[in-house]
């Protein structure tokens, strides 16, 4: 497959799958474990965040690698990472890069551009830091 090929296949990820929450989509793009852990991270997600929408930002791809960065935007309606539903918009930026082997994606990495202290915050966790002794 061609770059552009598999930037069309990951493209399918955010639009069929996240946005339109399409579950057997996963199946045809990912291999049999990815779609597995996919849908359950995504059934996780929309149980906290059911209005999530996600905006591809740019596609970078070259040879069998696709590197999105996106924007999720959604309101926090149940709870998540032990914060209860807060009803707050959360907007949180990310990069997700993927690898394709005979069109369908069998492995993906969040490198760490996921503002996940910033999503906290938005969802009104108080962040405390930790008492030094003196």
């Amino acid at each position: 497959m061609t770059a552009n090929e598999n930037k069309v296949i990951v493209r399918r990820i955010w639009e069929e799958v996240w946005n339109n929450r399409d579950l057997a989509a996963a199946d045809e793009i990912f291999n049999r474990e990815y779609a597995e852990h996919e849908k359950s991270w995504l059934l996780e997600w929309c149980s906290s965040f059911p209005d999530t929408h996600l905006t591809v930002e740019d596609m970078i791809a070259e040879e069998d690698k696709v590197v999105t960065r996106f924007t999720v935007r959604a309101t926090h309606r149940g709870p998540f990472m032990g914060i209860e539903g807060s009803g707050n918009t959360i907007t949180i930026m990310g990069i997700w890069i993927h690898r394709l082997e005979d069109g369908r994606i069998v492995e993906g990495q969040n490198w760490g551009a996921g503002d996940w202290l910033g999503l906290l915050q938005q969802m009104g966790a108080q962040i405390v830091p930790p008492q030094t002794k003196e």
